[in-house]
């Protein structure tokens, strides 16, 4: 229990809900009020700041992300002399909101957005999933390194200790729809069997190289959901049946040796095919590339629909970029604990969604598809008029509506036929590179002008 004294000497100068309820038009309170009694967090007394209040501080955090705390309770408040807490006090109210309140609320709150209506989100009744993993470089303090690890290379250790995350995400609207977080030692594809529980019947799961396998493609199939994934060059499958469209029937087995044996096999569909563009990579032209299937029937499933759907898959890429590069902004994530860090990757992913939400709702109004939206442009105008809401119901409304119409003009061009190589412009630097011995040096004992010594 919480027992410093209250920060403020006036129950007038506590946080009120003014811009906050602005963003319960995405999560609701109540959302956020059962998060914390799951989590016993509900009855837990703390004068520093409200709980609920701060759950929204949290999310605040991740959408100014380049902002310290101060100015970020500002940006949920208006000004009040005297109002405004320190950083060591909006420390506190974190640790006492700690990490679990954060992870009920989003998977509460966090919900699929697309609809039958929505462009690219459905492909012949079934809504089109992907699946992927990126990893976040997080503070380097002696608890994150010991927690979470550094990725390691050739050469040395990384510069600073990474989580891991593996995302679903609904590829037609870029909502990061279920996660899980780990220490960089834990690879992708061990994180993939507790992502597949949220699969429902009507999906259609879309996977790259790394993480077919026996195991997994038979776990999505447990779920009567379906799964088109891209393979990698070595695993066997033999024809048992040729398609009409050039495709195959074939079965994956859980070992090599029941393969040899035909026993425990489960009927797949292989798509074979090559890339015949002079204009994209020569490493590209010509190779064999192959796709595993659950989807059988070759006449209501072409083949030539298929690799063109799969494709679809990169629309997670492209999410992980929003989240990582545009809404992030910060090289690493502000947190020195192991606690916060995992507080921080909630209210990260948990702020993404509330941007796309706005977005799905402005899309949805103009009959566009959702990608057809710029995700900063959208982020900005949310940042620029979250001061704006107004006190009264019936203007938050208002608000609402005129958010939705400013983001409905941040339409991009139609996209490109592209490619770009995996490379980055700059790699080398003239520095030394930092090592374990440069992390905790001494820091100074005295003054300096105390330590002069005039020989």
């Amino acid at each position: 229990m919480c027992r410093r004294q209250p920060i403020f000497d006036s129950l007038d100068l506590l946080p009120d809900d003014q811009r906050t309820a602005a963003l319960e038009r995405i999560i609701s309170d109540d959302d956020v009020q059962a998060a914390l009694e799951e989590s016993g967090r509900a009855g837990r007394h703390c004068p520093r700041l409200p709980l609920d209040f701060v759950v929204w501080f949290v999310l605040a955090l991740n959408l100014f992300s380049k902002d310290n705390y101060r100015e970020v309770f500002k940006r949920l408040q208006r000004f009040r002399l005297g109002a405004t807490p320190s950083r060591g006090t909006l420390c506190d109210a974190r640790q006492a909101l700690g990490l679990m309140p954060l992870r009920r609320l989003s998977r509460r709150a966090v919900g699929l957005l697309g609809s039958p209506d929505t462009p690219g989100a459905f492909y012949k009744g079934m809504r089109l999933m992907g699946l992927d993993g990126f990893v976040l470089d997080v503070a380097d303090s002696p608890a994150n390194d010991k927690a979470f690890g550094r990725p390691h290379s050739g050469r040395s250790e990384g510069a600073f200790p990474q989580v891991r995350v593996v995302a679903l995400c609904e590829t037609g609207s870029h909502v990061l729809y279920r996660w899980q977080v780990k220490t960089i030692r834990r690879g992708e594809s061990s994180m993939v069997p507790y992502l597949l529980r949220w699969l429902e019947a009507d999906m259609l799961l879309l996977w790259d190289r790394n993480f077919p396998s026996f195991k997994n493609v038979k776990a999505v199939r447990d779920r009567n959901a379906n799964l088109l994934a891209r393979l990698k060059s070595g695993p066997v499958f033999e024809p048992s049946e040729v398609l009409p469209d050039g495709s195959y029937l074939s079965k994956i087995y859980p070992s090599p040796s029941a393969r040899k044996q035909g026993k425990g096999g489960l009927v797949v569909r292989i798509i074979e095919y090559t890339l015949n563009d002079p204009g994209r990579p020569s490493k590209e032209k010509g190779k064999v590339q192959r796709l595993l299937t659950t989807l059988l029937d070759a006449e209501k499933y072409p083949a030539e629909e298929l690799i063109v759907k799969y494709h679809e898959r990169w629309e997670e890429e492209l999410a992980i970029d929003e989240l990582k590069t545009h809404q992030k902004e910060r090289p690493v994530l502000r947190s020195q604990t192991p606690v916060g860090v995992l507080q921080e990757v909630e209210g990260l992913l948990l702020a993404h969604y509330a941007i796309r939400v706005v977005m799905q709702e402005s899309a949805e109004a103009l009959g566009l598809d959702p990608d057809r939206l710029s995700f900063t442009g959208a982020l900005r105008i949310l940042r620029c008029r979250l001061a704006e809401v107004p006190a009264d119901e019936a203007g938050r409304r208002r608000w609402w509506e005129d958010l939705l119409a400013e983001v409905s003009e941040e339409i991009l061009p139609e996209r490109r036929d592209r490619v770009n190589p995996r490379v980055i412009k700059r790699k080398m630097s003239k520095w030394a590179k930092k090592r374990p011995q440069h992390r905790r040096i001494p820091q100074p004992t005295m003054p300096f002008a105390e330590c002069i010594k005039i020989e």
